[in-house]
């Protein structure tokens, strides 16, 4: 189905959604022009200034509304395949995640593979090694990815299955079964594919979930995995929930550029985004990139001015991950060398994570023009590591110092890294902490607005899309999301509690919108 065919059929069913009328409650448009209003009106999918006689009224009550969230760092697909996989987060020995694996093995299809992911050795005394698999799973191939998605734990069966050399440049294969970096990946991608069609049933019920926490879109990190076809299919199938930015790996730019393929390519649902790569590894297995010069390279300096020049003559942006320090000057450097090529274009590059930075490089990202696309759950969930691996650096997971700089800030999850799930990542981002314990580091915490600014305006910004979303005023697209309170009243202890009760994308709701009551 064209691109073209995509947009009639849009175009025809918003003119077949019934109107709606919101009203009472907290309607919160993010818009400084207009920022509480006393209703919305949704008609053919769009904010209107008048719903219609025939409209449909909601009396929100207690509730409050904000323009829908978006995601703006999610691996959906994987995140989705995770939902059915074997789950380590939270294990606390090597013992418990190994009782984990072997019960995850009764749902390994014959001729399959035991996928998991979620452990981090930091957490154990005891470190996790090929031969403890092959004790507890001895008979299929198991291949766990780390918490940090940059280390593959793997037994016997599994190596038992590589027909290919897994040394290579940027990788780490270590005696104990554990590959790292561009070694795990390579070994995944080749080994431990999904298929197609595991990825699109999996993502169907991906969407449901993401729906019930209050996402409208996403800008997705698995294109080296083929997720654009994973929604091209959902999308003609009708099935597409939510709006997709897609990445693709920037290795990929010479495929795109031959096709005469930009970003924007596509329609309100699904558009090619931009391109990404690694500059280095991350905390959790011990390869982020620091100034002291320890750490993983994956991509120099040299070769990301390259890329980002033959990115921006084809009209690409490029986002970079990046987490040590050092990683993150010489980001910063290869984007300030090459500002002649995208500032120009209009193109806003920008670096994930941004992790750790010494104080020299807070105030560049504002000056250059590049966005810190950051996961405010992180900052809680990796506390402990980064006290004990990047003890005495004060530039960690420092939004507030960040913001403050004037930098673009955007939010999302990492997930399955961490979880999908925008309104505890606005809790982390506010709070600085997730547990019992007190804030880490809370001279770095945002306040309520800042986090809802970076989770739901900055993401359409990214995507040169603030004209249509991310905020509700007449004309932008009716994407929402119905709170059962208002998060920026509600006393801070409260903010772990607010729940997402219904969810809007385009004037359809996707989640929650038969329960509202009727006035």
């Amino acid at each position: 189905m064209s691109g073209t065919t995509y947009i009639c059929l849009l175009d025809g069913l918003r003119s077949r959604l019934p109107p709606v009328l919101l009203t009472g409650g907290t309607i919160r448009t993010l818009d400084p022009a207009a920022p509480v209003v006393g209703q919305l009106a949704v008609r053919d999918g769009m904010i209107a200034a008048d719903a219609g006689p025939d409209a449909r009224t909601v009396d929100l009550g207690e509730r409050c509304v904000l323009p829908g969230f978006t995601d703006s760092h999610v691996h959906f697909p994987t995140w989705s395949l995770g939902l059915r996989q074997a789950r380590l987060e939270g294990a606390r020995s090597l013992e418990e995640a190994l009782d984990r694996v072997v019960a995850a093995r009764g749902r390994v299809a014959p001729g399959g593979w035991l996928r998991g992911l979620g452990w981090r050795e930091g957490d154990w005394t005891e470190a996790p090694t090929r031969e403890a698999l092959d004790r507890a799973v001895p008979d299929v191939p198991v291949a766990l990815m780390s918490k940090d998605y940059h280390s593959l734990w793997v037994n016997s069966a599994a190596l038992a299955r590589a027909d290919a050399p897994l040394e290579m440049p940027g990788g780490v294969v270590e005696a104990s079964g554990i590959l790292r970096e561009n070694s795990a990946w390579a070994f995944r991608d080749r080994y431990v594919r999904p298929t197609l069609d595991e990825m699109v049933e999996a993502s169907r019920e991906g969407m449901r979930v993401a729906a019930s926490r209050g996402v409208v879109a996403i800008h997705d990190k698995d294109g080296w995995l083929g997720a654009f076809e994973v929604f091209a299919r959902l999308l003609e199938a009708g099935e597409l929930d939510l709006r997709v930015w897609q990445s693709f790996p920037w290795d990929r730019l010479d495929d795109l550029r031959g096709l005469g393929l930009r970003s924007g390519f596509g329609n309100d649902m699904l558009r090619m985004g931009y391109l990404k790569g690694f500059m280095d590894g991350t905390l959790g297995s011990a390869t982020a990139r620091l100034l002291d010069g320890s750490g993983v390279e994956i991509s120099s300096r040299e070769l990301l001015e390259e890329v980002v020049r033959r990115a921006a003559e084809a009209h690409w942006p490029v986002a970079v991950h990046a987490i040590g320090d050092g990683a993150n000057r010489a980001a910063l450097d290869a984007f300030q060398a090459t500002r002649d090529a995208w500032q120009p274009r209009g193109l806003r590059p920008r670096i994930e994570h941004a992790q750790l930075l010494d104080e020299t490089d807070m105030p560049r990202f504002a000056f250059l023009g590049v966005s810190a696309s950051v996961q405010f759950s992180h900052a809680p969930s990796d506390r402990d590591l980064a006290e004990r691996l990047w003890e005495g650096r004060q530039g960690a997971y420092a939004y507030r110092s960040l913001l403050d700089a004037g930098t673009v800030l955007a939010n999302g999850s990492d997930a399955p890294v961490e979880e999908l799930d925008p309104l505890a990542g606005i809790v982390a981002g506010v709070l600085r902490t997730l547990d019992e314990r007190p804030a880490w580091r809370p001279q770095q915490a945002l306040t309520v607005e800042e986090a809802l600014h970076a989770t739901c305006v900055t993401p359409a910004w990214l995507e040169h899309a603030e004209e249509r979303r991310g905020r509700l005023r007449p004309g932008m697209l009716a994407d929402l999301v119905v709170l059962d309170r208002d998060p920026l009243t509600c006393a801070p202890e409260e903010l772990p509690e607010v729940r997402a009760l219904a969810t809007m994308v385009g004037g359809r709701w996707t989640y929650g919108g038969d329960e509202l009551e009727v006035a």
